[in-house]
Parts: structure tokens; sequence; C-alpha cells
């Protein structure tokens, strides 16, 4: 078949018909015209607002007027003429919660709190997100409406973001009660909940963190948060918290977050992995000295090119005001007596030794007994293998076998 040519087809037209066909391609083609023409614009606009100065967004605005984005860019950067130019952003977008919360501050600013809290308002029923609640629980602070702060602050951490610490700091400056801020604002959100723990760990409150490390203990299970309660632990065992530390680990044990034993020591067949935290062992390796827990118990290595003094192995221990008997057979292999290594019970507060056994070597098994006491106000102990090179001998070579370790109350024997 011959292709049939437009005007071909006209000449076999009625007048009329051809007329219309005529004006439907003329129609077409404005059409299409006035589109590029328009994308042209907006594309020339959005070139001109992404320069960001106001003579280039003012331009934009002629070239696009209905843009409320652009509008409201402009408020942020010409001041003197903020509050008109939202009004026409909120007039192009009656739905631009961004644009009552701007206004509504630039009301506040000029006096006039009742239209901004009215905006505000508009904002949180618009949004339903975190920043217009934010705004709302700053905006009744700032205006000294206590209960409205409360409320606002409380829907706002049930939207919490990545990091609410700054809700935190406005609670704070309401009231500096850790009891008080968690029964306004705190929920059932494990994220809010660690974000708060680690507000008042910042804060130094580790007595208060306590409460919040327990009550993710209770409710949340180990896998995402087991190596921050060691931290938590671990705090609160530096700072002196005897009671909060070991209410917090034997929370931990209870709950299965830890294979642990609940009377101290912990490990005390050195049978398992420390765990890095105050209530198990630290062993720590320098050159020339390794250690290392097993079936035969904790191993030590020393080859003669170790330190002239260290701390091996350590624990933290919390123990009731009392006598005590310290006990741990040992066994060592190729070093001399009266050549430096020792136990040593040391209050945690001051670093002072309390008790230190004799030097241990045997090439057979013997059993160290130790005894020490604890004075009330200083439950926290730390119990310590420690080597000092004694005077007019060379550093040791050899090995060291502790099988197991037991502490023993004297008021129960």
């Amino acid at each position: 078949m011959q292709d049939v040519t437009f005007s071909a087809m006209l000449n076999r037209m009625p007048k009329l018909t051809r007329l219309c066909a005529i004006a439907m391609r003329v129609v077409v083609a404005c059409a299409c015209l006035l589109g590029a023409w328009s994308s042209l614009k907006i594309a020339r606009a959005d070139r001109l607002f992404r320069q960001d100065s106001a003579d280039a967004i003012r331009s934009a605005i002629v070239l696009a007027p209905d843009n409320s984005a652009y509008f409201m860019r402009l408020a942020q950067l010409d001041e003197s003429h903020a509050v008109e130019l939202l009004r026409t952003a909120l007039r192009l977008d009656n739905y631009n919660a961004q644009a009552d919360i701007e206004l509504g501050l630039q009301y506040e600013a000029g006096g006039d709190p009742s239209h901004a809290e009215m905006l505000l308002l508009q904002a949180a029923a618009i949004d339903h997100t975190y920043l217009p609640r934010w705004s709302l629980a700053n905006f009744y602070l700032r205006h000294d409406n206590i209960p409205a702060f409360w409320i606002w602050a409380r829907s706002a951490a049930e939207m919490p973001g990545d990091d609410v610490g700054a809700l935190f700091e406005l609670c704070w400056r309401v009231s500096p009660d850790p009891d008080r801020i968690a029964a306004n604002i705190l929920n059932d959100d494990p994220q809010l909940l660690r974000q708060y723990l680690e507000f008042l760990l910042g804060k130094g409150q580790l007595q208060a963190a306590t409460g919040a490390a327990l009550r993710l203990v209770r409710d949340e299970g180990p896998e995402t948060d087991r190596e921050r309660m060691f931290l938590v632990v671990n705090q609160l065992v530096d700072a002196n918290y005897a009671t909060e530390a070991n209410e917090l680990w034997h929370q931990m044990i209870q709950d299965r977050w830890v294979v642990a034993e609940t009377t101290p020591p912990n490990n005390r067949l050195f049978s398992r992995i420390p765990q890095p935290v105050s209530f198990d062992w630290a062993l720590s390796s320098y050159d020339g000295l390794h250690s290392w827990p097993g079936p035969n118990g904790l191993e030590t290595e020393f080859t003669g090119e170790e330190p002239e003094s260290c701390t091996f192995a350590e624990q933290t221990v919390v123990l009731e005001p009392g006598n005590y008997i310290l006990k741990s057979p040992y066994l060592t292999n190729g070093i001399e007596p009266d050549t430096g290594i020792r136990w040593q019970i040391v209050d945690a507060r001051s670093n002072a030794v309390l008790a230190e056994s004799s030097d241990l070597s045997s090439d057979t098994q013997q059993q160290l007994q130790l005894a020490f006491s604890v004075a009330p106000g200083n439950s926290l102990v730390r119990l310590r293998l420690v080597y000092k090179r004694s005077l007019g001998t060379t550093r040791i070579a050899g090995t060291l076998v502790i099988p197991s370790i037991e502490i023993q109350s004297l008021a129960h024997l």
C-alpha cells in the first residue's frame, strides 16, 4: 500500500473537515510548545533556587510563583519580609507544617504568642512526626506552661528519632530529677530507654542510670544491649557504687544475660573465657607474659622478658563488711622461691592493699590461705595476681597454674 501524505488526505476530505484537522494539529503543536516552555521555566527556576541567594530565589519565584518551598527559603534569607513570605507559602500549601512552625515562631518573636500557639498546634495536627511536638514543648517551656510542656515532651518522646538527647536536655532544664523525667516521658520503646540511659551516663547520673539499665535487662534481650550493660556495670564500679553495680550484675545473671556465679568470685575455676566486665577476670598480657583460662585453671607463662612489676589477673567483688579468707591452690614450674608472684586484696576505692600473700612458688600443688577484712563503706574489693621482681633476683621464667579460687566468710566457719 502506498504511503498517504497528510496533504493528500486533506485533499480527499470535505473542506470543513480539512479545517478542523488543521486546527487540531495547530492546537497540539501549541500545547507541545507550551509544555516545553513550562518545563524550561521550571528548570530555570530550579537552577536559580539552588544558587541559594535572596535575589536568585526572587527570580525563581517570578518563573514559578506557585512553589511554596521558594517562599519558605526566601523567608529565611529575607527576615524583614519573613511573615509575608511565610503567609504566601501557607496560602500555596495549606498542609505545610514547616511553614506553620516558622510562621508561628515569627509571631512569637513579634509578641503575639496566641497566634503563634495556634499555628504550632495546626502544624502538630497536620504533621504527626517529631518536629511539631518538639516545637510545642519548647514553646510551652518558654512561656512557663509546665503542664503543657510535659504533655508535648511526652508526645515528642513517642516519636523518637535517632537522637533525642536535645529533648532530654530540655526536660533537664525543667527538672534535673531523673525520676521525674522518666515518669513523665518514658514509654515502652526500648530505643528511647537506651537513649535516656546514655543521657544519664553523660550527665554522671549513675545511680539513676541503674534504673534505666535494670528496666532494659528485665524487658529486652541481651543480643542488643549486653555490651552496653557491661559498660554500665564498669562505670558503676569505677564510681564506687557497689550496691547499684551488684544489683545490675545479679539481674543480668537472673535473666540469663550472662553465665556467671551469683557468689564471688565469679568464674572461680577459670573455666570460661572472661567477659569484659569488672565482675569477671581481666587477664592482662605483656611482652614476655601471657595468661589463659582453661580446664586446668588459670595458666600464666613468664619468659623472662616480662615487666618488672605488673598486674596480670584482676577481678572486682562486692563483699559485706566482715572478715574473710581467700583460698587458692597453686603450682609453679621453674619459678624460684621469693621471686615476686603474689595474691593481693585491694580496696577498690583507695587502691590500698588490704592483704598480700607470700610469694607463690612450689613444684607441687600447695593451698594458699589469705585472711583479710572488709570495713564498712568499702564493699568493693579487687582480687589481684601481681608480679614484682624481688630485689637481688632476675626476672622469672616459668609457669604458674591457679586451679581455682574461693572466698569464705569467717562468720560462717
